[in-house]
């Protein structure tokens, strides 16, 4: 990337309101304002965001600068400090040393060879879902986001505390959902109250909090006591130790680790396979193509071995092109330590560059028609593979790549296999779906569909 040692021009700033900004357009309707600044600035764009300065980063060659080869004079921004009262210092949300510390304790939790192991898990779980979802009315629509929910909070739960978590989930589940809902909201409100305040939000906060911590401090001390050597995620991270100090994680480290776990693998999951079978509700022939690589593929078996979801390329696309149009993390931020160069522009110390995701898998400079759905952009030898790497970032970039990304893939590729080749399903109608950018990329309401 074309950097220079000094630079004479200033970042272009984008027009906004007196004081304001551009705070209100980001408000009022986010994704829109990133297409208006996508069609109207080349490289980087300055913008006024809760009286901060941000700084839009637009080309892919930009933001792996940013994510990868100056990584480290970016940290978390300050919007990270209130995910830090909900998820804690874990991965998501921690920075520096100890950042690096506590990657390299979880790493090993995620390689290939351990995921493999839990795949058998997803399997078992996600049979055990479809044979609840036969039993449904077929007269009624599903209100499959709910569905998603319940059953990536089963996945997560299983693979994460074994069977540790049985007849409890229903509590955890209301717990999660209520400190997320409560993230969103103080995220986007302009107005925020101290944590310490009494207020009825943070009052519902603290307890939701107390509520997850009980469970999952009653997970790790039992598990302590046991002494047992457990082949899931938490037998894991507790065996896990630092190669330097032969340290283990603590209590509360696990804690937090666990929550993050909890809240990547479960809510996103399940708002990634929502938009999936949306799309494929309205798109009948890409369904129909990824309904006979399942049943070809997997045969008729209730729980098919682990091996033949390796086979499922189509799958993988549908996937891959769902992530491109509806990316949960659909923008980032990082704060840089100390003046950056970027071309002839400078991002000041202690600005944000902000990063979108969906603003990089919709430009038409590097995606074709780019709103259209076309898993064969994803095909061997197919477009994608021409593009530059950060074109496409749905578990980030960099060192901080999400740790998570190929655990949550094989999910999503088993639940939908397994779904579409038991079910034909059809969209509801007038039910009209578009995306709400909260944290993570909702859809607006709850997908509903006519399960057959």
């Amino acid at each position: 990337m074309e950097t220079t040692a000094h630079s004479p021009l200033p970042v272009p700033l984008h027009p906004g309101l007196p004081i304001l900004g551009n705070t209100l357009a980001f408000l009022r309707n986010p994704l829109s304002t990133l297409h208006t600044l996508q069609r109207q600035h080349d490289r980087l764009v300055h913008l006024r965001i809760g009286g901060r300065n941000q700084y839009l980063v637009l080309r892919p060659e930009d933001v792996k600068h940013v994510m990868q080869e100056n990584h480290r004079n970016y940290g978390r921004s300050p919007a990270f400090e209130i995910l830090k009262v909900f998820l804690g210092n874990g991965l998501l949300t921690s920075d520096g040393d100890f950042w690096r510390r506590q990657r390299r304790l979880a790493q090993p939790a995620f390689h290939r060879q351990r995921l493999a192991a839990l795949t058998t898990t997803m399997i078992a779980e996600t049979a055990s879902w479809i044979a609840e979802l036969k039993q449904h009315n077929t007269k009624q629509p599903v209100n499959i986001s709910q569905a998603f929910m319940d059953i990536t909070m089963r996945i997560v739960c299983k693979t994460l505390f074994g069977s540790d978590t049985t007849g409890k989930l229903d509590g955890l589940s209301s717990a999660l959902d209520t400190l997320n809902y409560l993230a969103n909201k103080k995220m986007l409100s302009p107005i925020r109250f101290p944590y310490s305040w009494p207020t009825p939000d943070n009052v519902r906060s603290k307890r939701a909090r107390m509520q997850v911590d009980s469970f999952i401090y009653g997970v790790i001390d039992q598990r302590r006591q046991r002494d047992e050597d457990k082949d899931d995620l938490l037998g894991m991270l507790l065996s896990a130790e630092d190669e330097d100090t032969g340290e283990k994680m603590s209590d509360q480290q696990l804690r937090d680790e666990c929550v993050t776990i909890f809240s990547a693998g479960h809510e996103t999951t399940a708002v990634s396979m929502a938009w999936t079978i949306y799309l494929l509700s309205q798109h009948p022939d890409v369904l129909a193509r990824l309904q006979t690589e399942s049943r070809t593929v997997l045969g008729d078996a209730t729980t098919p071995a682990p091996e033949a979801f390796r086979s499922l390329t189509y799958t993988l696309q549908v996937v891959q092109e769902s992530l491109r149009l509806y990316p949960p993390a659909w923008i980032m931020s990082r704060r840089a330590h100390n003046p950056d160069h970027i071309g002839p522009y400078t991002i000041p110390a202690g600005d944000t560059a902000l990063i979108s995701p969906y603003l990089l898998h919709r430009d038409p400079a590097n995606w074709p028609d780019p709103d259209r759905f076309d898993p064969d952009r994803f095909a061997p030898g197919g477009p994608k593979e021409q593009l530059h790497s950060y074109a496409y970032l749905p578990f980030g970039g960099g060192p901080r790549l999400c740790i998570g990304n190929q655990f949550a893939l094989m999910e999503m590729q088993i639940l939908l296999a397994m779904l579409v080749r038991s079910f034909e399903f059809t969209p509801v109608v007038n039910q009209r779906i578009i995306p709400n950018p909260l944290i993570t990329l909702r859809p607006n309401q709850a997908v509903r569909i006519n399960l057959l």
